[in-house]
Order: structure tokens, then sequence, then C-alpha cells
């Protein structure tokens, strides 16, 4: 899995993904950051990323508008902060959430991620 992280997480959380064999990048590392939503989601799409993002009311509106004119993106994964935390004491339960549904089929899906059992 190419996993792009949206702004709000921070690196440690794509150095503990790429530790556990996922490809994983913030947008800050790939020039996007303070980019907007639109742009972001675009870019995901055109480098075969999946998007992980707390921001659902946004990246569920565009991801919806994106298959209703027929593109297609390699799915987007939601972290909703009333789950998940992202201070340091967050970011291993976050990345065992996205290896949870690293090999499921993400395409043109918005993906929900559940904490994982204690």
């Amino acid at each position: 899995m190419k996993l792009l992280l949206d702004e709000m997480y921070p690196p440690a959380l794509a150095d503990a993904l790429r530790r556990s064999g996922i490809d994983a990048s913030n947008v800050g590392e790939v020039g996007l950051g303070g980019r907007s939503d639109p742009d972001i989601l675009a870019a995901a799409e055109a480098g075969g990323y999946v998007l992980l993002t707390e921001n659902v009311a946004d990246f569920a509106r565009l991801a919806t508008e994106h298959l209703t004119t027929g593109a297609h993106h390699p799915g987007v994964l939601t972290a909703l902060s009333s789950r998940f935390s992202r201070r340091p004491s967050g970011i291993n339960a976050i990345a065992a959430a996205v290896r949870a549904v690293a090999t499921d089929h993400l395409e043109d899906r918005l993906v929900f991620l559940e904490q994982p059992p204690q």
C-alpha cells in the first residue's frame, strides 16, 4: 500500500508505518503542505496513494464528487479524531488500524478506521 498522510498527522506516524512495511509519506514530504483538499486528493490519485485523513466532511464530499465524474481514486481512509489521537501516544493505534486494512481492496472507497482490539 502507498499511503499519503494528510497534513494533520505528524511525521512520526509516517515513520511508524514505514517501519511496518507501508510506503507512507506525509503531504509535507511530497511538497503538498498547505495545499487545498482538492489538490491533495488529485495528487493522491496521480501518485497512486490511498489518502489518510481525519477530515471526513471535505474528503467524503470530494471523493463522491470525484466518482460522479467517472474518475477513480485509490481510496480514502478516515481516522476520526473521536476515535484516534494524533498525539505521540496515539500513533501506534492509528498505524495498527491502517495495517488492518492495508490488504483490503480500497479503490474508490471511503473507509472509517476502527480502533484495534486491546
